[in-house]
C-alpha cells in the first residue's frame, strides 16, 4: 500500500490511507531464538494438556527447564500462536460489533455421511527459524482432509480458500463447523459460506470436544510428522506436509473407521449416496 518510490511523501501516502506514519516505517522484527524455541515447547504442552491456562503452562515450561519464565511472557505468546486454554466458561468476551457468533448445530445431530459435515480449524506449526499457521478442512463422517492451507498469518483468506478448493474438488457440504475465531466470524469467510447455501455452525466458547475430529488430527499430524522434522522453509513444509495428508487419506486407517482409510470411507459412501 506504501510506495516508497512514489512522488508523494511517504507522511502524505499515510495520511491519504489513514494509517499511522509509525506503522508505515514499521520494520518486522524476526521472532528470536528463544522465543521460538519456547513456542515450539508451548505447542507440545498445549497438544498434551489442552486445559492448560497461562499460570500452568508457565509452571509446565519452568520444570521443564525454560528458566525466568513470567506469565505475562507466555500470555504474548500464547496469543501469538492463536491458542488458548480450553475449558467450559462464561461467554462475557466482548466481540466485534461486525462478527456474528452462530449456534452450534452438532449436539444431537448423527452425521451418517460424506458431506454432511466439514470440520474446520486452524493451528500453529513449529518450524527451524520461524512458525506457520495450518488450516485444514476435514469430512467429518470420513475424517478425509479435503484441502489444506498454508500461511504465515492468521487472516481469514486462507480460510476462505481452503473451503472453496474443497468444495470445487468435491462439491459443498451441508454444514461447516468452526470454532469462534476472528477468520470464521469475518464477513469475507460467513458471507462465502451463505453465498454456497451452506450452514454455519461454531463451538460452544473454549469447548474443544464440538470439534473433536478436527482437534485429533492436529495431534495425529505434529506427532506423526510436524515435531519429526524441523522445517527450514515453507515450501519444505508444504511438501512434507501435502506427502503425509496423502498417507492420511489413502494409508493410515483409523480405528474410529474400523481401520479403513478415510479415502475408503468417503468415496465408498458418496458412491452408494449418489447411487440411493
Amino acid at each position: 500500500m506504501i510506495d516508497t518510490n512514489h512522488e508523494l511523501p511517504m507522511s502524505k501516502q499515510a495520511k491519504i490511507l489513514r494509517m499511522a506514519r509509525s506503522t508505515a516505517y514499521y520494520k518486522p522484527v524476526p521472532v528470536s531464538e528463544s522465543d521460538l524455541a519456547l513456542m515450539a515447547a508451548m505447542d507440545r504442552i498445549h497438544l498434551d494438556r489442552p486445559y492448560a491456562g497461562s499460570r500452568m503452562m508457565r509452571d509446565l515450561l519452568l520444570r521443564s527447564g525454560f528458566a525466568g519464565v513470567g506469565r505475562r511472557k507466555v500470555i504474548t505468546l500464547m496469543r501469538k500462536m492463536g491458542i488458548q486454554a480450553i475449558y467450559r466458561k462464561p461467554n462475557t468476551s466482548k466481540r466485534h460489533p461486525g462478527h456474528k457468533i452462530y449456534p452450534y448445530l452438532l449436539r444431537t445431530l448423527p452425521i451418517v455421511r460424506p458431506n454432511q459435515v466439514w470440520a474446520l480449524d486452524i493451528t500453529y506449526l513449529p518450524m527451524r527459524r520461524g512458525f506457520l499457521y495450518l488450516c485444514a478442512v476435514i469430512d467429518w463422517f470420513s475424517r478425509k482432509v479435503l484441502s489444506w492451507r498454508l500461511s504465515n498469518t492468521m487472516h481469514a483468506d486462507f480460510c476462505v480458500e481452503a473451503v472453496q478448493e474443497a468444495i470445487i474438488k468435491y462439491g459443498k457440504p451441508e454444514i461447516v463447523n468452526t470454532d469462534q475465531g476472528s477468520q470464521f466470524t469475518s464477513l469475507e469467510f460467513t458471507e462465502m459460506l451463505k453465498g454456497h447455501e451452506i450452514q454455519i455452525s461454531m463451538d460452544g466458547k473454549g469447548c474443544w470436544r464440538d470439534n473433536v475430529v478436527i482437534e485429533r488430527f492436529w495431534r495425529t499430524v505434529k506427532y506423526e510428522e510436524v515435531y519429526l522434522r524441523a522445517y527450514e522453509t515453507t515450501s519444505e513444509a508444504r511438501k512434507h506436509l501435502r506427502d503425509y495428508i496423502a498417507f492420511y487419506n489413502t494409508g493410515r486407517g483409523h480405528q474410529a473407521l474400523e481401520y479403513k482409510t478415510p479415502d475408503e470411507v468417503y468415496f465408498v459412501n458418496q458412491v452408494a449416496a449418489l447411487a440411493a
